[in-house]
């Protein structure tokens, strides 16, 4: 994987709030007043970028930026402010299910007549627009499995031996060459795309950077350790489905040999997760801590009011003819147009 060790760069910010947390963190200004957070538009491109930086710092930082940022007080005083904002919205306008039990329930059966980005790609979707795709999901699948991990220090007994086990094929069983961020970078290779960590978040849109900010916010917070599991639920569930419809679209549009094999991959393993994060992880977790149960139904639920809103988004920039990204694709990697 190209690059695969070095600090991305900080990207251009899109407002005030991501500005002064990218100007902090060069060590040129001060954070944004609390007044500029409350106005920051909560699902916007600068609440997100902003809260997404903060984020960053814990995983590979950016380049010229000093580690010790990470737990830099008034920042992380300043991320806290940017979550309760981020949280206090989901809570509002999630509508949460009764149960983990009828949340589950609604993502195992699928719709007979789907009408997702899934469904689009593999129906008409361009490979201009599969190349979109990639590149806004590079953000997370570059690191996949990673904002879960966080998870495992706050569970024990057979919560976390499931877990270990489903992060344990995310990260290859062992083999370098089957992580599955190494198995998306070689996605990426095939459509023409920079494999550089980071490299897109320039492009992407305010949506996907919600989606992966949400990972984070759960992953990071010990007292949202249910949200987390829940979220990990929706995922493994709604991987196998999707990814059977995406290796289609691969397969449809002749992306190529490593693009089919990412979701390939995908429509097998999570077939298998599925049922041990439901029996063991979300069993597990509500044997030893059944008050979670509210938390592990937000998770569920959560997860599909942000993924429902870049569907959302991809879907009605896609059927205009438009890019779903801030700035168009390079086509000078490939040649593809």
């Amino acid at each position: 994987m190209p690059h695969e060790s070095q600090e991305p760069r900080l990207p251009t910010a899109r407002g005030p709030v991501s500005a002064a947390v990218a100007e902090y963190l060069r060590g040129a200004g001060p954070l944004p007043c609390p007044e500029e957070i409350a106005d920051a538009s909560v699902y916007g491109d600068d609440l997100q970028l902003a809260l997404h930086l903060c984020y960053e710092l814990h995983y590979r930082g950016f380049a010229g930026v000093p580690a010790d940022h990470e737990w830099d007080p008034d920042l992380l005083r300043t991320r806290a402010a940017l979550e309760h904002r981020y949280l206090s919205a989901l809570r509002a306008d999630t509508p949460v299910h009764d149960s983990v039990e009828d949340a589950l329930a609604e993502i195992l059966v699928e719709p007979v007549d789907g009408t997702g980005v899934s469904h689009h790609l593999r129906d008409k979707g361009e490979l201009w627009q599969l190349r979109e795709y990639a590149a806004q999901r590079s953000l997370y699948h570059l690191k996949e499995a990673d904002p879960h991990a966080w998870v495992l220090p706050r569970l024990w007994g057979r919560a976390k031996a499931g877990m270990a086990a489903v992060e344990f094929d995310e990260y290859g069983g062992g083999r370098p060459d089957r992580v599955h961020a190494r198995l998306f970078a070689d996605l990426m290779t095939d459509l023409g795309l920079d494999t550089t960590y980071g490299h897109y978040l320039d492009a992407a849109s305010a949506e996907v950077l919600a989606t992966v900010n949400l990972m984070s916010l759960f992953g990071l917070h010990r007292a949202l350790r249910g949200a987390l599991v829940g979220h990990f639920a929706a995922v493994e569930i709604t991987s196998s489905p999707g990814s059977r419809r995406l290796a289609e679209a691969m397969r449809r549009t002749g992306a190529g040999p490593a693009a089919e094999f990412f979701y390939d991959e995908h429509v097998e393993a999570d077939a298998v997760h599925e049922q041990v994060v439901r029996h063991d992880v979300i069993g597990g977790l509500l044997e030893e801590e059944p008050h979670l149960a509210p938390d592990v139904a937000f998770g569920i639920d959560a997860t599909g009011h942000v993924e429902d809103r870049l569907a959302a988004r991809l879907l009605a920039d896609w059927n205009a003819g438009r890019s779903s990204l801030h700035t168009p694709l390079s086509s000078e990697i490939s040649g593809i147009s």
